[in-house]
């Protein structure tokens, strides 16, 4: 019987070290050393050399790692793309808006300018404080935290900065201030609170005056100028878009990364896939990096539950129809639907006039998963949606696992 090398042992078991922490900031990009992740931490701070290298090289991400926390600052690679928006703790938790979006900006300043410790009350004054810049007001900004709807808002901010770990709750609850019948207190953990913003440079510095602009801005890399500095961003826009984003469609590319990743594509998919674990799926329309774990995922499909059967049938209707359709029309489907099969959906989805808020339900999971775009009057499938056609023969292969890349990959804090 011939024994394994002991340096094939422990090649093996660093190599499997190195992909579980990989996979673990990939899904988590902040890591605290206390909590539910403490031993992926654990893990990344112990292969950080290695990964911060990775990560700088492949994408342009930077990784942050010190006795506390362990920060991925992971950029987009699409940065118009508003089917991911932030949620306070689960995957059924509303999304947030663009009203919760200031608060987050805003709480986020206070609490910079703050002590070690601070009560949500004290917190919401400082809000409403800064809410009065004239800049702000001019974009019709305003906030006053009277109203119930606002400190649920502010609430919900606070929530996802709990989970987050840049506060830690002292005592109180925030439902208590929420109905105005008590306060709040919480630990601000500095440090945290430091890595969380991913910019290539300081908001202050932004001078550009459109939104997309000022995004740009925001993670714009140094000055492009020579063959070797242009391809190495082409590399890393590619490579961030095939971890970040479900399916990688050729034609959302410019002549000159089409062209890059015609020539470097098996070199860009192998060298995800020895870190990370995932398998590409190669299309006639586009690549996806296929999860075998199902577990780099904050979106699934199908899931179970009414809203998931309603968005799997109707994904299933509009790969058939394989052309634009119109909400009215996917409401109406609904209802046929509905008839056929509502004795399996939840009762309150069975109710007349509840066919748009289950059509909006399944549009938003379509549209996070790359299967269809929303256009002005309703949705159109995308390429990949044909893998959900009844009856269509899928080919897949060798290796990649039986579903399509319908999946997100995840963690964007």
């Amino acid at each position: 019987m011939t024994s394994t090398p002991l340096a094939e042992v422990l090649d093996g078991q660093h190599a499997a070290d190195l992909r579980k922490a990989a996979r673990a900031l990939l899904k988590q990009p902040l890591l605290l050393a206390r909590g539910r992740y403490a031993d992926e931490f654990r893990l990344v701070r112990r292969h950080a050399s290695e990964l911060r290298e990775w990560f700088d090289r492949n994408t342009g991400w930077s990784l942050q790692t010190d006795a506390e926390a362990a920060r991925l600052r992971k950029i987009p690679g699409v940065l118009s793309d508003p089917t991911h928006p932030a949620r306070e703790a689960t995957r059924a938790a509303a999304p947030f808006t663009r009203r919760r979006y200031v608060l987050l900006c805003l709480a986020l300043a206070a609490l910079e300018r703050g002590e070690a410790q601070i009560a949500l009350g004290r917190l919401a004054a400082q809000v409403v404080l800064d809410a009065a810049d004239p800049h702000l007001v001019r974009a019709g900004i305003r906030f006053t935290l009277d109203r119930r709807e606002e400190r649920l808002d502010l609430a919900a901010v606070v929530r996802l900065l709990l989970n987050l770990g840049v506060l830690r709750r002292v005592a109180g609850d925030e439902e208590a201030y929420v109905s105005g019948a008590g306060d709040v207190l919480y630990d601000v953990e500095r440090r945290v609170l430091a890595g969380l913003l991913a910019a290539r440079r300081g908001p202050s510095t932004v001078h550009a005056e459109t939104h997309p602009d000022r995004l740009a801005e925001l993670v714009a890399e140094t000055a492009l100028d020579s063959d070797e500095l242009r391809f190495r961003a082409i590399r890393r826009s590619l490579t961030r878009r095939l971890l970040d984003d479900p399916v990688l469609y050729y034609d959302e590319l410019t002549d000159a990364e089409l062209g890059y990743l015609t020539r470097q594509r098996g070199f860009l998919t192998a060298r995800i896939s020895e870190l990370t674990g995932l398998v590409p799926e190669v299309r006639a329309e586009g690549i996806a990096m296929v999860d075998p774990d199902d577990d780099l995922t904050d979106v699934r499909m199908p899931e179970q539950g009414t809203h998931g059967h309603v968005t799997l049938l109707l994904a299933e209707y509009l790969a058939a129809v394989g052309g634009p359709v119109t909400t009215d029309r996917l409401a109406l489907r609904v209802r046929e639907l509905a008839a056929e099969h509502g004795g399996f959906w939840a009762k309150s989805a069975r109710e007349p006039g509840m066919e748009a808020e289950l059509v909006e339900q399944a549009v938003t999971r379509l549209a996070a998963l790359g299967l269809v775009f929303r256009t002005a009057d309703g949705v159109a499938p995308r390429p990949a949606l044909a893998r959900y056609a009844v009856g269509e023969a899928v080919v897949r292969e060798p290796g990649s696992p039986p579903r399509m890349p319908s999946q997100r990959k995840a963690g964007k804090p």
